[in-house]
Parts: structure tokens; sequence; C-alpha cells
């Protein structure tokens, strides 16, 4: 039994859903996520608002469309810039795959405040956006955990600081063991993944937000030297120039 070919209908469908939400990722960056509007979206693509609430019933199914979507995109970025690194390279891993969420996010600032702005009024996030959500923060997780057990780097020192993390970061580690990632995800490396990711993530923001004006000049060596730092706090090596 053969899968069902789309139709001509399916097709269509499909093509008008993708200028939808590529008109909407445009208005992300010229407005802002806030500002969202169905009715300002059906005017951009020629569409009367009824017709684009057969594809969205609301602006929250939208907002959440394009969550799916960036969120995936971004984890895909950041997913084939570790594949590209050989594994045991574990600081290349981990620059090439920084500079990946680096890279999507300039290239996307809607849609990185989409994703990591302020909230957007009246908008939960629906469990459908978690999984994507992940992906880009799995991959730190496994260059952290493959560094941190010395399954790559055999010279890898890290010695956990005072203070057990393991109650704070409980619902991580859980969710990683659940994923296959690691059977005993250490609550050390989650911990401080969890530190990085907020530290990378920070800084991107802070330059496309503009707060670095009048102290940064160079963004992207500033970035670099920022990853590094992290990577040397969490116990391992990883330079950008040898990763050029």
């Amino acid at each position: 039994m053969t899968d069902r070919q789309p139709t001509a209908r399916d097709l269509a469908r499909a093509t008008t859903r993708t200028r939808i939400t590529a008109a909407a990722r445009a208005r992300l960056t010229e407005e802002g996520p806030a500002q969202l509007s169905l009715r300002a979206v059906a005017r951009d693509v020629g569409l009367v608002s009824s017709a684009v609430y057969r594809y969205f019933p609301s602006r929250d199914d939208l907002l959440t469309a394009l969550l799916v979507q960036d969120y995936d995109e971004l984890g895909a970025e950041v997913e084939e810039a570790d594949a590209a690194r050989d594994r045991t390279d574990v600081g290349g891993r981990w620059i090439s795959a920084c500079r990946a969420i680096r890279t999507w996010s300039i290239t996307h600032p809607g849609d990185f405040a989409l994703l990591y702005g302020s909230p957007v009024p009246g908008y939960a996030a629906p469990p459908e956006t978690i999984e994507p959500a992940t992906r880009a923060t799995l991959v730190l997780v496994r260059i952290v955990i493959d560094a941190m057990t010395g399954k790559d780097l055999p010279d890898c020192r890290v010695d956990p600081v005072a203070g057990d993390p393991g109650d704070v970061v409980a619902g991580a580690v859980a969710y990683i063991r659940s994923r296959g990632i690691a059977e005993d995800a250490p609550p050390e490396a989650v911990m401080r993944t969890l530190m990085a990711w907020t530290a990378v993530f920070g800084t991107v923001s802070f330059e496309l937000f503009g707060h670095y004006v009048g102290s940064v000049d160079d963004h992207e060596r500033y970035f670099d030297l920022v990853v590094e730092r992290l990577a040397a706090d969490i116990g391992f090596a990883a330079s950008a120039s040898a990763s050029d």
C-alpha cells in the first residue's frame, strides 16, 4: 500500500500556509511579536481575513506555528553544525554549535524576539512547542556530557563546586534521561550547561537589542571569546581560532 499522494488542493493549501507564515515572520521583524495581527498578515498576502482564519483560527494559533517553525529551524542549524565536527572534537563542536545559534539569531532578529524576547501579552505557548524548543539546547547538553564524562576528552577535569545542584535541576536531568541522551546525566553537567545556555542566548540578545553599544565593537569576536570562556568554566578547552 502506497502513501497517499498530495492533491492539487493539498499543495495549494500548503503554499498558502507558507505564504502566511512568511508574511507573519516579516512582520515580526518590522513590528515585534506583540503587534502581530491576523488582519495585517492577511493584507500582506492579498487575502481577506476570513480566509486566513481557515488556516489559523486565531492569532495564538499563528504564534504557535511560528514558534514551532522557528525552534525547528534553529535546532536544525545547531544540530547540523555539531554533526559536521568529529565527535571527539568536543571543543570544536561547542564553538560550531554556539556560532550556529548566533548566526541564525542575527539573521532572524524578529524570530529571535518571538522565541527569547518579552512574552507576548495574553499568549501562553502550548505543550507542542516544548520538543522543538529543546533541540538547540540538547545539542549543548550532549557536548557537555561528552566532555564531562571523559568519553571523548579523557583529560577533561571538572571539579563540582560546593552545593549539590541535583534538586534544583532535577526536572532537566529527568528530561535528558528520558530522551536517552545519558542514562546517568550528571546534575553538575546539566547545571553548567544551563548556565552556559543562559549566557549564550543572553549575549546574542544583548547584541540584537543594542545593549553593547559603546562597550563592544566587534560582536562576532566578543561572542567567540564568551563561548571560549563558558567552555573553560564547564571544564574543557574550546578555541574559536582553531575552529575557523
